[in-house]
């Protein structure tokens, strides 16, 4: 018996289209699989039986028709709770903002994309509070822990729609990514993400965290994501900042077997400068990599030419928790009491910088851009791990007895990409000796986002990505 949990968007609609497989069966087991792993894994923030039933009867008809209205309709999806999504309040993660009393009228761009193409919404998954941190845990929704090791983190500040995709409640999510946040529970959790090039993907409201913030698809293979962002990459006139339509289909770009990776110049970095990587990680990113090299892919191992990564931190940090406190300038000290304890000292950090504070770190991101830009001119991608550990315990920051204080300390391969505002994919490469997943980090220059899902797909077409499913999706309803 097919577990209908485990199919990717291309499969459902392929049989959609087919007409042996309603949406209806599909929502049905899909939201079944969300209620049994909610009280083990809590990705969600709540779901909605009855708009997702009443959205796959829609599509059902509408493919009875022959007439779907997108290439996702009635595929199960699920969306961060820092998106607008119409009908349901947006908390984002914060006991501190009210649910108020609706109504709740508009979608963020890439859900109303996702809506208009007849997707299936299931409900809205975990994000710390604001979306501030590397993993997820939230004074409003408790913490979310990893698929494969439910008492561990699943990384964050995406890691409810991480879990959710790889536990099978919808194999399409929307994330967002300001330091990796859809990079990072990815690796942890197994799954894919991408990143892409800033304004790909049209953001309402801003972020105030600015032009590090992206909306990224999070999927079970690369394949997905293409089609997911085909969907959500088109302008909208309430992000000034948008880019223009790319013109050719994201799914063009996707070539079988070993054709996408032949030829491409990579430069291998492991440790971009001096990260200390785990062992366990190291051995199996650079199989990976050697993988990818007896493949076609041209491989050099160097590292890019970025400013020393304490410098690079100190400049995120500066522009991040900048944001931080723009984001509760307002609060009253009620507001401010419910708030993540550790949100806190980062308001208060950010609170104390001043305009050439952040001026000085902005012109550090703008050389690093120009940095990276030169360094695309001699390699297609750079490859790095996606990050330099397995996941750790759930509800902490960092990782017990690390002697780490803030998240941006074991997640260096993630947050320079922000600041250059390139596309950044993790594919699942492997398990450490813990069992658990390793990401392998794909960044491509600006605007390049078709060739990172072009490698990215390679990687899974030949073997090189992707993980066994979690014992716990095996064993619950659907299966």
């Amino acid at each position: 018996m097919t577990d209908l949990c485990s199919l990717t968007a291309l499969e459902l609609t392929a049989r959609y289209a087919a007409g042996d497989l309603s949406p209806v069966e599909v929502a049905e087991a899909a939201l079944a699989r969300a209620d049994a792993i909610q009280p083990v894994v809590n990705p969600f923030v709540f779901t909605d039986p009855e708009g997702a039933l009443a959205q796959a009867r829609a599509a059902e008809e509408r493919w009875a028709r022959g007439a779907p209205a997108g290439p996702v309709d009635g595929v199960p999806v699920t969306v961060k709770d820092i998106l607008l999504q119409r009908g349901h309040p947006t908390r984002r993660g914060s006991a501190a903002l009210p649910a108020g009393p609706g109504p709740w009228e508009e979608d963020a761009p890439a859900v109303a994309r996702l809506r208009e193409s007849g997707a299936v919404f299931l409900g809205k998954t975990t994000t710390p509070e604001f979306g501030w941190k590397g993993v997820t845990d939230a004074p409003l929704s408790g913490a979310t822990g990893n698929p494969y090791a439910p008492e561990r983190t699943s990384g964050g500040s995406s890691g409810g729609s991480a879990a959710a995709v790889a536990l099978g409640a919808g194999p399409l999510s929307l994330g967002t990514d300001g330091g990796g946040s859809v990079r990072i529970p990815a690796a942890f959790c197994g799954v894919f993400a991408l990143k892409p090039t800033y304004g790909r993907v049209p953001l309402y409201p801003a972020s105030a965290f600015g032009t590090l913030a992206h909306v990224g698809p999070m999927t079970r293979d690369a394949a997905d994501a293409t089609l997911l962002l085909d969907v959500i990459a088109h302008p909208d006139a309430r992000d000034w900042s948008h880019l223009a339509p790319g013109g050719v289909p994201f799914t063009e770009a996707l070539v079988p077997g070993a054709e996408g990776l032949a030829g491409l110049r990579v430069a291998w970095s492991p440790t971009m400068g001096g990260v200390v990587v785990a062992p366990d990680v190291a051995a199996v990113t650079r199989d990976a990599v050697e993988r990818l090299a007896a493949l076609g892919a041209e491989v050099t191992e160097t590292d890019p030419p970025l400013p020393p990564l304490p410098r690079v931190r100190a400049a995120f940090q500066t522009l991040w928790f900048s944001g931080a406190a723009r984001v509760t300038q307002h609060f009253d000290e009620a507001q401010r009491a419910a708030m993540d304890p550790g949100l806190r000292e980062v308001v208060s950090a950010g609170a104390r910088f001043g305009a050439l504070d952040y001026l000085e770190a902005v012109d550090l991101r703008m050389e690093m851009g120009r940095q990276m830009g030169a360094f695309h001119e001699e390699f297609d991608l750079l490859v790095t791990p996606t990050l330099p550990i397995t996941a750790f315990g759930r509800g902490v920051e960092v990782p017990d007895g690390s002697g780490l204080t803030r998240w941006t300390e074991w997640t260096p391969f993630t947050y320079p990409f922000n600041m250059t505002q390139q596309p950044a994919a993790s594919v699942p490469c492997g398990t450490g000796a813990d069992g658990l997943p390793v990401g392998l980090h794909l960044i491509g220059a600006r605007h390049a986002d078709a060739l990172v899902l072009r490698a990215a797909h390679a990687l899974y077409e030949t073997g090189v990505a992707g993980v066994p499913a979690p014992a716990l999706a095996a064993s619950a309803p659907g299966a």
